[in-house]
């Protein structure tokens, strides 16, 4: 795929699905802007939160970046790469590009913005990456129990707490959108919602104040791009409508266009994801013609060893015209 497109392309969210929607995107978008998650509390991007006194995690940007990458494959793999736990610890489970972009703060004197833009330039980035705040918020999840979980790696990950559904979540303390960040939402051609999981890399985008509120301003076409496998601990039994609803009710408007996936894993794969309690997302397409005015359905998963979306089917999907270059 070699045309490019001159839309203003915009996603929203965090994660693997936003790495792989954005690795494919880099090909043929010649105005791309990532939107990124802020709210990730584990990890490498935890411990430079805690040792270094940082407000802000870095591992969402960091895959950003990477996905955007044309510069050599050394610089993308320098930038993924994670040290190995050694005997003190001090450096063991850091990702070595959330520690160049700490670095890159600090000659900067702390402005992650600036950090961002000298990144971008070092990896010859394919497009913009933002994040959607700059304000310190804990991501929060009310269960169906009324007991609270805090932080988003203690809701991805339930560990021995019972698994409840989620009722609710919501950020504390509440933080207001990046204005470069809001500007490039209002004015998009086209702006992608997910893939990613539901309620710690995609709603927590739209849980930032003035976000909904800058899609709901946005005259280009807004499109989900709906899960392909639900999450044992977030979206169990969900459905496409299911995820749609939410992501409505989030935003406050019906978006455009959403994108299912009609294909399913091979057994061995779906039989893997079962024992982790995680099954493919039932398309649900009569629903989803009620709830939406354009439905994209077809196999758009990806089945090796994980089952992930097929970031070429999708972008052939949306620009058909692609598939003929």
């Amino acid at each position: 795929m070699r045309q490019q497109i001159n839309d203003r392309i915009v996603t929203v969210g965090g994660g693997t699905g936003s790495f792989a929607m954005l690795s494919e995107l880099k090909k043929v978008a010649s105005r791309l802007t990532a939107i990124v998650a802020m709210t990730d509390s584990g990890g490498s991007s935890r411990r430079l939160m805690d040792e270094f006194g940082r407000p802000l995690p870095l591992g969402d940007l960091r895959q950003a970046l990477v996905a955007l990458a044309r510069s050599s494959s050394l610089w993308r793999d320098l930038f993924s790469y994670r040290f190995p736990a050694g005997p003190n610890d001090n450096v063991g489970g850091h990702s070595l590009g959330n520690l160049i972009l700490h670095a890159l703060q600090d000659r900067n004197g702390g402005d992650l913005l600036d950090a961002l833009e000298d990144a971008q330039q070092m990896l010859d980035a394919a497009g913009r990456v933002l994040p959607v705040t700059l304000g310190q918020a804990t991501l929060c999840a009310e269960l169906g129990d009324g007991s609270l979980v805090c932080g988003e790696d203690a809701i991805d990950c339930p560990g021995e707490r019972p698994v409840q559904p989620i009722r609710r979540v919501f950020l504390d303390p509440p933080a207001g959108v990046l204005a470069a960040a809001r500007k490039a939402l209002m004015r998009a051609d086209t702006l992608l919602i997910g893939p990613g999981d539901l309620y710690t890399s995609v709603l927590p985008c739209l849980l930032v104040d003035g976000v909904a509120e800058a899609i709901r301003a946005c005259e280009g076409e807004v499109v989900y791009v709906c899960n392909v496998m639900t999450k044992h601990g977030e979206t169990d039994g969900f459905g496409a409508a299911d995820f749609v609803a939410e992501v409505h009710r989030h935003l406050g408007r019906r978006v455009d266009t959403v994108v299912v996936n009609t294909g399913m894993p091979p057994p061995g794969l779906a039989a893997r994801y079962a024992e982790q309690g995680a099954h493919p997302v039932a398309p649900q397409l009569e629903q989803l013609h009620a709830l939406v005015p354009r439905l994209i359905a077809g196999s758009f998963m990806k089945g090796e060893s994980l089952a992930r979306h097929d970031a070429e089917r999708v972008v052939l999907a949306l620009w058909p015209d692609l598939a003929g270059v």
